[in-house]
């Protein structure tokens, strides 16, 4: 390879990159012309919020589930939707898709100091300890340049919108590093047995309102049981979803090839066809 032809190269990857980043933007400002789609002219950032989600969620499933070109284009559809916003900004002269990029190339290159500014060499753990610190001063510098802020709770950064499960390991993980935490796991598994027996009663006393406080409780321990275990409890739940849904399926299918109805096969043999499905999974997985 002759001197400087990989760079040669880098810089044409870049610019077809570019390129195409481009014509995706053109596309978005077509579709928001007089004469483009009424559907997207009609479009607002808030209305946009749904498909972000959506979008999102399918760029998960696609990175556990799908082949690699599901996931070039549930990451395509992702990447549009920033797009979708940037221009909505763009035509109130708010933001375009150059600052937004921009913006995120100044937060990764101040966030890696250890591979921009200086050559040492950080642990994994160190990397993300070192993260949380140059946010928290990124965020003290900003409040200190607004004359108008006011005193602000250390969780008033979370979104409301967090899933449940997502906000709540957030809210756990805020609160720890101010030392407002257990102080070891034996202890979060004893406040776990506690607010069961409390849920416990508010079922037997038929306390509706009390029983769905209990429930939120339970789970609620149960997250911080989770970060103690270094386990994201997102992650964890949608996991054990997708293992019951696969095991249910196995049990219709099963039962479908017998021409026999799920809701006429008695509870027996549902469970022996589930014992079936749980066999059937890789032999690492020990879990019920």
């Amino acid at each position: 390879m002759k001197k400087g032809s990989k760079t040669a190269t880098t810089d044409r990857n870049n610019s077809s990159n570019q390129s195409s980043l481009d014509t995706l933007t053109d596309i978005m400002k077509t579709l928001r012309r007089p004469n483009g789609c009424p559907w997207d002219r009609e479009q607002t950032p808030e209305t946009i919020i749904p498909f972000i989600i959506e979008e999102a969620y399918e760029v998960i499933d696609a990175i556990e589930t799908g082949t690699p070109k599901e996931q070039v284009e549930e990451l395509g559809d992702l990447l549009f939707q920033v797009i979708f916003v940037s221009e909505l900004a763009s035509e109130k002269n708010l933001f375009n898709i150059s600052d937004v990029i921009e913006s995120s190339i100044q937060k990764m290159t101040r966030r890696h100091p250890h591979v921009f500014e200086k050559n040492t060499t950080l642990t994994s753990k160190e990397v993300i300890a070192n993260w949380g610190h140059i946010k928290e001063r990124e965020k003290t510098e900003s409040n200190s340049k607004d004359n108008d802020q006011e005193d602000k709770s250390i969780l008033s950064g979370i979104p409301a919108t967090f899933p449940a499960l997502h906000r709540a390991h957030k809210v756990s993980q805020k609160v720890a590093k101010v030392g407002f935490d257990w102080q070891c796991i034996d202890k979060v598994f004893g406040k776990v047995y506690e607010e069961l027996s409390e849920l416990k009663e508010a079922i037997k006393n038929k306390d509706a309102e009390n029983t769905e406080e209990e429930i939120g409780d339970v789970l609620f321990t149960l997250v911080n049981l989770a970060r103690f275990a270094q386990v994201n409890p997102e992650n964890a739940l949608r996991k054990s979803t997708n293992k019951f849904i696969n095991r249910f399926s196995y049990i219709e299918k099963s039962l479908k090839k017998d021409k026999k109805e799920l809701g006429n096969t008695p509870l027996e043999e549902l469970e022996r066809l589930w014992g079936e499905a749980k066999k059937r999974e890789k032999p690492a997985n020990t879990n019920p």
